[in-house]
């Protein structure tokens, strides 16, 4: 097949392990990003196949409508950023695993920047290059309070990293939520207010949907001490557009680490939090290592290999397979397989 590999900044995907599971395949990798869906569809015009990285190239009918080759997109988690309707309209197949594996990589990232922030890590490490010695004065994390937004995969294992550090642990939730933070022993708050109030670092491990996007208000932060962290490693549109620029000018909270920006790439300096003194900024590295990749990566080409054998498996949108009856359509579920007979690719244009 003719693969094209879409924004791969680092340059690092045919250096994995796992890359070797497309030899004999015809792949391009593109290292750059792209927003132009013109010169998008002029670089991708032949591929067969597009491998995507989470969400970093939004794929809808304007670039699909001007890919007559397309038969299959793939790449591993969710898909919010794929208008399947379009993909299906197209009889283009979308594969992407689903796992329960928490992301430690971008735990361990929060837990960085916790720590960074806190105790003004690069900015010291920046004046002492710069001649000067003891610039700034940080705060220790034992017995201070981290609140976690959020008690998911990730926002668990950022509670454990608490523990080990003789942190105490306060979780808000939605109400459904509460019952396992208060199994594990975290403290739940007498109300949102109470929880953004008490926080120390408050970090942020939300899911971006309709319900949570734009959740955290001026209004929330205005509630934070002076003196607290947030971070955010998760989506910046879980905070409402500029709030959160504007809430470190006024002082409350007195500092954020983020790893998200409202529009990724930030490629010209321009993003607000990028010149502000007390914002610690990082370009979205939370799920950008190794092994991370290896997974990633390995799921996404594994959906090929398949799809190229005439068994599509891990398909978000049935409807596209061509060929297929009506009762193996409903039984098509994401993370089992296009099942008996297998459905050949010749099948799937």
């Amino acid at each position: 097949m003719k693969i094209a590999i879409l924004d791969d900044y680092a340059d690092v995907v045919r250096r994995l392990d796992c890359f070797k599971t497309l030899e004999g395949h015809e792949v391009t990798i593109f290292n750059d990003y792209v927003s132009d869906v013109d010169v998008l569809a002029q670089r991708v015009q032949d591929a067969e196949a597009l491998v995507l990285l989470r969400e970093r190239t939004p794929i809808g009918e304007a670039l699909l409508e001007r890919l007559p080759n397309l038969k299959l997109i793939t790449q591993n988690g969710h898909v919010p950023h794929i208008d399947l309707e379009a993909c299906t309209r197209h009889g283009v197949v979308v594969c992407s695993e689903l796992t329960s594996r928490p992301s430690y990589a971008a735990a361990e990232l929060t837990w960085g920047l916790i720590i960074a922030a806190m105790r003004h890590i690069p900015f010291e490490a920046e004046a002492l290059r710069q001649g000067r010695w003891q610039s700034r004065i940080g705060r220790g994390l034992r017995g201070r309070t981290l609140g976690i937004l959020g008690y998911g995969r990730i926002g668990k294992v950022i509670a454990n990293y608490a523990k080990a550090f003789e942190m105490n642990v306060l979780v808000w939730e939605r109400e459904n939520g509460f019952g396992q933070a208060r199994k594990d022993g975290h403290d739940i708050p007498a109300n949102r207010a109470d929880f953004f109030a008490r926080s120390d670092v408050l970090s942020l491990h939300l899911r971006l949907n309709e319900e949570t996007r734009g959740s955290v208000t001026a209004q929330d932060l205005a509630c934070m001490k002076p003196t607290a962290l947030l971070v955010n490693t998760s989506r910046a549109e879980l905070i409402s557009p500029g709030v959160l620029a504007a809430a470190l000018k006024a002082g409350r909270p007195g500092m954020a680490a983020v790893d998200v920006f409202e529009t990724e790439p930030v490629l010209d300096g321009k993003d607000p939090l990028l010149s502000l003194p007390n914002a610690l900024c990082t370009p979205h590295i939370g799920y950008v290592e190794v092994d991370n990749h290896e997974i990633a990566y390995g799921n996404a080409f594994k959906n090929i290999v398949a799809f190229d054998a005439g068994n599509a498996v891990n398909v978000h949108n049935p409807e596209a397979v061509k060929g297929m009856s009506f009762e193996l359509a409903a039984r098509a579920l994401v993370g089992r397989e296009l099942a008996v007979p297998a459905v050949r690719v010749s099948g799937m244009c």
